[in-house]
């Protein structure tokens, strides 16, 4: 047999025309680089928004792999088809009368100049990409990946060896293709229709038949294979595949060359290997997802049911819904139960499945069912690697169990001067809260963060997920925050955006909120529009909440008790400061301007106008229904003490704004129950790093949050804004996405531009 195959070996590289078709390999060089020009020139005309969703070039091998497999196949289909060719086949059977022996002789010289050139053409044609791409290279895209994959990148220089293996495994299905065709012509037409044509029909297809039928494409196995992309088929099943079709290939070849009568033997041996080994992908693909959630269309799971604003809503198509059953009190966890809706966008299947990301609606008590339907298209990218839950929270206050109309009033909340005035606000609070509590005590009492990360986690139990990943917005913090203190081992991933965080002084926590009234007032020294223009802003705002703390601001055509104090005028104002809506003519800001101007007048009609729009209040209500969770959640003070305490640190620190830092607090006070969720120390040795992102007003506290966990990031966009992952903010989305897919954080100082930069 040692002599077979070094005559094999002695026909293959004596034979000028195979030296001269390696050299033509070049050409797959030749097509990465010219590829890579083109996206880099594309790339160049694109603005910033348009970049960020600019798609990847990825190790750069993909433009020019078909190239390479075509010349690799030809290489080794002409290794016999030429002998057929030439009549040379008889002399070589003369000397190996054993056909199946000739065929298995020509594999390891075949084998050996495959892997050793398709190795150096797999490293040619990644440098060459990114070579020509250059800086480009490293812009990162929404979908978490950039723009081009250096060899430092996870996975990458995996995927460029493997290409170059699954060169040789290409080769050796030519040969095996050239074995059972026998003519050069005809091993063209399989070989063209293998590595061209249906690569191509697959890419034809609809989503999701397209991503599935992809996965199964020679082209997109090594990277499947490395764990980096390409496909839905987990490594070993790619490689599986891959082995499945050099086998498929040389079974087809040795079947068709075998002596009559034993034909047959050898075609059952062959293809029942082969079938094993391809099945193998269909299997591991087709097994449905674990877990015990019984998935529908949202309308029949009564997704809007219930008395509340959120009923009858119209969600997303491939949005699907399922019902779980958690306890009302969780220490008595065989006790009264009730059901929680959950939402599912499905991965598409674009990439191997990594697992399940939650989002954790803000609120207290948004619906995150709702904010899945609404804010689908900021998970499109994600969706290619996850799976993407939510819920409706317990404490999401259309359910029907306590009164709607209850939890979305409350009473307005004052200035405590004195002790007893700091009493008499407690009773306020205590009435209201009792009388939405009512209805269903248990209920009510047990509407804490803390009961919300048990009902993530029975939720993560019935999804059969070993651990999740985490985007949390807004006050969905508390919920990432309990769930990281009592499942730590089962947190993969936590991404803070816009955190509330239990954990900073609060008075500190609001000098973000200070830079945007300075921001306010810098627009309106330069904006004609501004109805303060050509005024000290500070100072008309400093005296109208000093005499308005003094004498409240009537609102034209309403009761006295409608006057609005200088507390009731900062928060209303507040939403506005930070949030001024779209430039340059910042609505927010404009009306803004146009209420100040009012009170100053003595009408605080323009405040009312804006917060009876958003509220049905004359004033910004305390709400029963978040209050059921901050107080909860350990948000009040301690005493009367404690309060003057932290009112004198906010007057010392915020000079425009103090006040607002206190305001949920001071709905606390007098509350019917006690805190059962209060702040806690995080368990950091126990966590992953984890990911801060937020705007300029609220980046500071979720970056406050994440430095406790050690190894973690941060990204501070510079511009306006809350919930900016919901919000569908290109930079953010990038930088969460590659967090999710990689686990590394960004660095601290990474930022992204606001729509000025």
């Amino acid at each position: 047999m040692i002599d077979v195959i070094a005559s094999e070996w002695l026909k293959l590289r004596s034979l000028r025309s195979n030296l001269y078709l390696l050299a033509c390999s070049a050409a797959a060089v030749l097509a990465c680089a010219g590829i890579a020009f083109m996206i880099g020139r594309g790339f160049d005309n694109q603005t910033p928004e348009e970049r960020l969703a600019f798609p990847t070039n990825g190790d750069g091998l993909g433009n020019g792999i078909a190239v390479a497999y075509f010349v690799f196949a030809l290489l080794g289909a002409l290794a016999i088809t030429s002998e057929h060719a030439t009549g040379m086949i008889q002399p070589s059977l003369v000397a190996v009368p054993r056909r199946q022996v000739l065929l298995l002789a020509k594999i390891p010289g075949v084998a050996a100049v495959a892997l050793v050139a398709g190795q150096v053409l797999a490293f040619a044609m990644h440098a060459a990409s990114m070579a020509v791409l250059g800086d480009r290279a490293g812009q990162l895209l929404r979908e978490g990946v950039t723009l081009g994959t250096p060899l430092s990148e996870p996975g990458v220089l995996a995927s460029v060896i493997v290409a170059g293996l699954s060169m040789a495994a290409v080769a050796l299905i030519g040969l095996g293709v050239g074995a059972a065709v026998r003519s050069t012509p005809g091993a063209l037409v399989v070989l063209t229709v293998l590595i061209v044509v249906l690569p191509v029909v697959a890419r034809t297809l609809p989503m999701p038949l397209r991503a599935r039928a992809g996965s199964f494409m020679i082209e997109n196995l090594p990277l499947q294979i490395a764990g980096t992309g390409g496909g839905s088929l987990p490594p070993a099943v790619a490689a599986g595949l891959l082995i499945g079709y050099v086998v498929a290939a040389l079974t087809a070849g040795a079947t068709v060359i075998a002596l009559r009568g034993r034909r047959i033997k050898a075609l059952a041996i062959g293809m029942t290997t082969a079938v094993l080994v391809m099945a193998a992908p269909a299997v591991a693909a087709d097994t449905p997802a674990a877990g015990a959630l019984r998935w529908g269309g949202c309308a029949d799971k009564g997704t809007g049911k219930g008395t509340g604003k959120g009923a009858g809503k119209v969600l997303v198509k491939d949005l699907r819904c399922a019902s779980i059953a958690v306890p009302v009190d969780w220490s008595r966890p065989y006790g009264r139960k009730i059901e929680l809706t959950v939402g599912l966008l499905p991965a598409t299947g674009a990439h191997p499945r990594i697992g399940t990301v939650f989002a954790v609606p803000g609120g207290p008590g948004g619906s995150g069912v709702q904010d899945l339907s609404a804010n689908a298209g900021s998970f499109a990218e994600l969706r290619d690697r996850f799976d993407v839950v939510s819920v409706e929270p317990r404490n999401t206050i259309d359910k029907g169990v306590l009164s709607y109309d209850c939890l979305v009033s409350g009473p307005w909340i004052t200035w405590p001067e004195t002790r007893e005035e700091y009493a008499g606000l407690g009773r306020r609070n205590r009435a209201a809260a009792e009388r939405c509590r009512a209805a269903d005590p248990e209920f009510f009492d047990h509407m804490d963060s803390a009961s919300v990360a048990r009902d993530m986690e029975a939720i993560r139990v019935a999804l059969g997920e070993e651990r999740l990943s985490f985007i949390t917005n807004s006050y969905g913090s508390m919920p990432g925050i309990a769930y990281s203190r009592l499942f730590p081992e089962r947190v993969r991933a936590m991404v803070f955006d816009g955190a509330a965080n239990p954990y900073m002084d609060r008075a500190r926590g609001r000098l973000a909120h200070e830079e945007s009234f300075g921001r306010f007032a810098a627009w309106c020294a330069r904006a004609s529009t501004c109805a303060l223009h050509g005024q000290d802003v500070g100072e008309v705002w400093r005296a109208l909440v000093a005499r308005a703390d003094r004498v409240p601001v009537p609102v034209k055509g309403e009761s006295p008790r409608a006057a609005y104090s200088g507390l009731d005028i900062k928060e209303a104002a507040a939403p506005s400061v930070i949030s001024p809506g779209p430039a340059p003519d910042f609505p927010r800001w404009t009306q803004l301007a146009e209420a100040i101007a009012r009170a100053v007048g003595g009408d605080a009609s323009g405040f009312a106008g804006y917060v009876r729009q958003s509220t049905n209040s004359l004033k910004v209500p305390s709400f029963t229904g978040m209050n059921m969770t901050h107080c909860l959640d350990g948000l009040g003070f301690h005493d009367y003490e404690e309060y003057r305490e932290l009112r004198r640190q906010g007057e010392r620190l915020l000079p425009n704004l103090a006040g607002i830092e206190l305001w949920h607090s001071l709905a606390c006070v007098g509350w019917p129950v006690a805190a059962t969720n209060p702040p806690a120390p995080l368990p950091a040795g126990k966590l992953p790093p984890y990911l801060a992102v937020g705007s300029w007003t609220d980046f500071g506290g979720a970056a406050d949050l994440v430095r406790r966990i050690p190894g973690s990031g941060g990204v501070r966009y510079l511009g306006h804004g809350h919930g900016l992952y919901n919000a569908g903010n290109s930079c953010v989305v990038a930088h969460v996405n590659r967090y999710l897919i990689s686990l590394r954080p960004a660095a601290t100082g990474a930022v992204c531009p606001g729509p000025d930069a």
